[in-house]
């Protein structure tokens, strides 16, 4: 009989680090090296943007893909249940030492830092590169309430035409007549044609991934979410349909490596704007047109009544329907957390909140005075 013991396998005075740890660290030190200089040098930014996240991007995005469901709903939906399996796995292979224990919270911890590795690539790096009105080439100013008026009412008018190709239901919503394959393509295709107008949107396909949780999700007040670490971009479909095509477009942008909110809210509209399928088209001016409601409202609340007189009923009713329909989240407690820890991340990232997603109004405003 061999008595011999092979100690070590289980000397936890002799465990170590495995390399694939060490590995992560090192890849951390130097993202974060490249966060510091793509912070300060713009053309570093964009450099990475460029030459290394969107291939990165491309990469991920064509590996999820192929995958029908949302991997990263999924991850949150097993997130208890990975939870339990790690404390479990933890107490039974690293609790015989306080070295073993800092073994393990090491390993951990590298995979924090890997979340963080991809966040820079896959996203975060946007932040720090041009802006998109210096990228188009538009003259972007403190926007007066009169040209906010002037620009509302264009928008009413662009709306108004937009609504006679779409289907309403009486005194309430209009509808997307086709499933989220089919928007899925026709926002690809439409993409691709701004992407050979302007080069800093790389070419690129992708499907859109429908939250199953969706009602669950809309207490959050989050309507699509760009997951940067599997690259997918998620739609919540408990929404109004006139939402649907815009919200997608504005995740898609991100998934481009567009990281501002107002300049993806931006980039959707022009997108949407010039697609051929009338229902997208109706979603880029009518989300914009309400933008511009909202910052007119706060600007000055009699144009803001005037600019109603001027807007199709359907679309009214629309609006009315949607205040309907968002008054059982309106207060939700998740949709305030959400709102707070949002707010933090884009404030951290260099923006102004979350009141940047309203600031698209001063790049619409400057788009529409460069087209006179």
């Amino acid at each position: 009989m061999n008595n011999y013991v092979k100690t070590y396998k289980t000397d936890a005075s002799i465990r170590r680090l495995p390399i694939w740890v060490k590995i992560i660290y090192w890849l951390t030190l130097s993202t974060a090296i490249l966060h510091v200089l793509a912070i300060f040098f713009e053309g570093v930014a964009e450099f990475i943007n460029k030459y290394i996240s969107s291939p990165l991007r491309f990469a991920v995005v064509n590996l999820t893909d192929v995958i029908p469901f949302s991997i990263a709903e999924l991850m949150v939906i097993c997130l208890p249940l990975i939870l339990i399996l790690l404390v479990s796995f933890a107490i039974r292979n690293y609790s015989d030492s306080g070295r073993s224990v800092l073994i393990f919270g090491g390993t951990l911890l590298s995979v924090v830092m890997l979340f963080y590795v991809l966040f820079f690539f896959m996203h975060g790096v946007g932040y720090n590169t041009q802006t998109i009105d210096k990228k188009l080439g538009l003259e972007k100013d403190t926007v007066s309430t009169q040209e906010l008026y002037d620009t509302t009412l264009l928008l009413a008018d662009e709306v108004n035409k937009a609504a006679e190709d779409i289907s309403f239901r009486k005194r309430n919503f209009s509808y997307m007549p086709y499933g989220y394959v089919v928007l899925s393509d026709k926002l690809n295709s439409d993409f691709a044609k701004f992407s050979a107008k302007n080069d800093f949107i790389p070419k690129l396909r992708n499907q859109l991934k429908p939250v199953m949780l969706s009602p669950l999700m809309s207490y959050t007040h989050v309507t699509g979410i760009y997951s940067y670490f599997t690259g997918e971009t998620n739609i919540n479909t408990d929404f109004p349909d006139y939402t649907i095509p815009f919200t997608a477009a504005h995740e898609m942008a991100h998934q481009r490596g567009i990281a501002r909110e107002d300049e993806a809210n931006f980039i959707a509209f022009l997108v949407c704007k010039d697609s051929s399928d009338p229902y997208i088209k109706y979603s880029a001016y009518v989300n914009m047109l309400d933008y511009f409601l909202n910052a007119l409202y706060g600007a000055d609340i009699e144009l803001y009544k005037t600019a109603l007189r001027h807007i199709n009923g359907n679309v009214i009713y629309e609006f009315v329907a949607y205040g309907d329909f968002f008054d059982k989240y309106h207060d939700s407690e998740s949709g305030k957390i959400t709102g707070i820890i949002n707010d933090t991340y884009l404030k951290l990232n260099g923006t102004e909140g979350e009141i940047s997603y309203g600031l698209v109004v001063d790049l619409a405003v400057a788009y529409y005075k460069n087209e006179k």
